[in-house]
């Protein structure tokens, strides 16, 4: 399978490294453009893959065709390789707030899967969100894979489930380096360090997040975790009553709401 994509930022490169690592393609399979030379030459010399300036030379000789461009270039590059993608071809979008049918209607013979990935892609450790007309279809069955190599990757069975999967992974890092940046100020004012209070924050969410792993494997949730670590009148229990006394549940489910209904906004 020849894997082509068109902008060759962050996250294209992220799949690239996660589809090169996993051998669902060999560098001479791999085929990326961009708007930057020195980029593309930048990917050659990491990766051994093949650079094309011309993005309809580069659609017109790919299996699967990964669209990494940003949504207001998005117009441009469909002009562009309209007539060069053959009948077939996965074509499978990044771009935030494009629909299918807005792709189809460029490309009309080809289908189209929509995905909301997350920059933990970056390090093999993405979620994403896949939405295909045909969810049964070779290639919603291409873009898992691809996107599994860096990650984990799910289908939802209709398109504005989309705009949740933005609100809850493709935003959801940031949450969590919130309260990161939040525990490591409130440490400092304790008394720690800057540097002590950073290490002992991110180890304790990369250790929570590897429990929390575990414990869905063994059909645990977060909840069976937090009783586990809470013993009656203790510290965790004393905090989390802070936390309870603040509505942080409601707080949570405001602010995945608002990212849902921005998210809706920006599709219109």
């Amino acid at each position: 399978m020849i894997i082509g994509f068109i902008g060759s930022g962050n996250m294209a490169e992220a799949l690239v490294r996660g589809v090169l690592d996993a051998r669902l393609a060999e560098p001479k399979d791999v085929i990326m453009s961009d708007v930057r030379p020195e980029r593309l030459a930048e990917m050659r010399r990491r990766y051994g893959v093949r650079t094309e300036e011309d993005n309809a030379a580069l659609a017109g000789a790919v299996d699967a065709l990964v669209l990494s461009v940003k949504p207001q270039t998005m117009g441009e590059v469909l002009e562009q390789i309209a007539q060069a993608v053959r009948p077939g071809t996965t074509v499978i979008s990044i771009a935030a707030g494009i629909s299918t049918a807005r792709i189809g209607r460029a490309l009309p013979n080809v289908p189209v899967v929509r995905v909301m990935p997350n920059t933990p892609a970056l390090v093999g450790a993405g979620a994403a969100g896949l939405y295909c007309a045909d969810p049964a279809s070779a290639a919603m069955q291409t873009a898992l894979r691809i996107f599994s190599a860096v990650g984990v990757a799910v289908a939802v069975e209709r398109e504005e489930l989309i705009d949740a999967v933005t609100a809850v992974s493709g935003s959801g890092p940031a949450y969590f380096f919130l309260l990161m940046e939040h525990m490591t100020q409130a440490a400092v004012e304790l008394g720690l360090d800057a540097k002590t209070a950073a290490t002992l924050v991110g180890q304790t969410a990369k250790g929570a997040a590897l429990l929390a792993e575990q414990a869905a494997a063994e059909g645990q949730g977060p909840p069976d975790l937090r009783k586990k670590v809470t013993s009656p009148g203790g510290t965790t229990a004393a905090a989390l009553s802070v936390f309870a006394d603040a509505v942080f549940e409601q707080i949570v489910r405001r602010a995945l709401t608002a990212a849902r209904d921005r998210s809706i906004e920006l599709s219109a």
